[in-house]
């Protein structure tokens, strides 16, 4: 009896210990399982929400003389004195050089001297003009007395005398009109004289030259001595000095083509001098007006009043336009936009899983993108990482934290 009971109870407890085994190694293949599949990825999302956008253009410019030339002799000659050099500080007007110019000695004497001789002759001819005069004075008195005498009774003087003193009173009258033009002829010739003197004197006069404007030498070409060409478009002249207007500069920047219709004249930037740290507003003054075919921007210009020349012409500025403003505008993160033909956003659905969905873009900010449809104000679109991730994939959303945000902004600006 008691072997029948243990040929029972040893299949039993063998049944027994091989289920146990069977489920404590299907329990362990469970875990294992379980323990292989990864958990859900961590995404940072950023809730899109209504606020202010402002669109931006951040362009670098340099800053240029206001005026700047280069300072020529009007007439050739040796300099004499130069008075200036790099650096120096002028006002319209001050001498920078004097040239000497020897043959304008001998043509200043020889105008002067022709004056001189036009007005001796002139009083010459005048002289002689008074004594015609003064002859056609007596002959025509002698005329008017024989022709009263033989009106009043005739025959008492011969018709033929009568007819001579006629003439010689013609004659005298002659010589009277032609003394009288050979003075007007010498006058005409003094106005000459005198115009030849005049020029004469300016070209005397040119060969000091002065600062067309105030401002600053910036370079000095010649010294004393030097032979400087009179500065004619027909060459290329030696300049003496160069000169720059800097107590105002022309801050000078490009502007891109899509952004020309969006800058005028009155618009307001911010400008920053990274050399000097000084930032401070301006307003564009003019535009080129011009697109170039080589680079496919628009010179615009900004004048910056640099009365203590703080600013030096050749430096470089940042310059920022406010080109456009929204209020109530639904904005993300750029981080968030995936660019292309259809731009679009990833964001996690109420599941918790990925969804793709193409949006339209409105004004882009510096870090900010304005979205006017395909999205809704709380949705949480997903920024950083966006190429990893499939729709319909499962993921952890986290709020994305400022540091987080501004982190992957700079990274967008840089795969730009």
């Amino acid at each position: 009896m008691r072997s029948k009971r243990l040929s029972i109870l040893v299949p039993c407890l063998l049944i027994a210990i091989v289920s146990v085994f069977i489920f404590l190694h299907a329990h362990r293949r469970h875990e294992s399982v379980a323990a292989e599949q990864p958990s859900p990825p961590t995404v940072a999302v950023v809730a899109a929400r209504v606020g202010t956008i402002e669109n931006q253009l951040s362009v670098a410019g340099i800053f240029q003389p206001f005026q700047d030339v280069d300072v020529h002799g009007k007439v050739s000659g040796y300099i004499r004195h130069i008075y200036v050099d790099i650096g120096d500080r002028v006002h319209e007007g001050q001498t920078l050089a004097v040239l000497e110019v020897p043959e304008l000695d001998a043509e200043v004497a020889g105008a002067q001297a022709g004056i001189t001789q036009t007005q001796q002759n002139i009083e010459r001819l005048q002289n002689e003009v008074a004594g015609e005069e003064a002859n056609y004075a007596a002959t025509h008195a002698n005329y008017v007395r024989l022709k009263q005498a033989s009106d009043q009774q005739p025959g008492l003087v011969a018709a033929q005398e009568v007819d001579d003193a006629l003439a010689r009173d013609r004659s005298a009258a002659a010589q009277v009109d032609a003394a009288k033009s050979a003075v007007a002829a010498a006058q005409g010739q003094l106005g000459v004289s005198r115009a030849n003197n005049l020029h004469v004197t300016s070209l005397v006069h040119y060969a000091t030259i002065t600062a067309p404007f105030s401002g600053e030498v910036t370079m000095r070409y010649a010294d004393t001595g030097s032979l400087i060409p009179a500065g004619t478009s027909e060459n290329d002249a030696q300049a003496v000095v160069r000169l720059a207007q800097s107590d105002v500069l022309r801050l000078r920047m490009p502007i891109p083509e899509q952004d020309v219709p969006l800058v005028h004249v009155g618009s307001m930037v911010t400008i920053h001098v990274q050399a000097t740290g000084q930032q401070f507003p301006g307003s564009v003054i003019r535009l080129s007006r011009d697109v170039s075919n080589a680079t496919r921007t628009m010179l615009a210009e900004v004048d910056v009043p640099n009365p203590d020349l703080t600013l030096t012409p050749g430096m470089y500025a940042d310059v920022t336009f406010a080109l456009q403003q929204k209020t109530g505008a639904l904005i993300v993160p750029a981080s968030a936009i995936i660019q292309g033909d259809e731009p679009s956003v990833m964001l996690v659905d109420s599941s918790n899983r990925v969804l793709r969905r193409s949006v339209v873009l409105g004004i882009a900010g510096a870090n900010e993108q304005e979205i006017t449809g395909g999205l809704s104000e709380r949705d949480r679109v997903i920024i950083g990482e966006l190429s990893t991730l499939q729709p319909g994939e499962r993921v952890t959303p986290q709020d994305a934290s400022p540091d987080l945000v501004t982190y992957h902004q700079q990274t967008h600006k840089g795969d730009k």
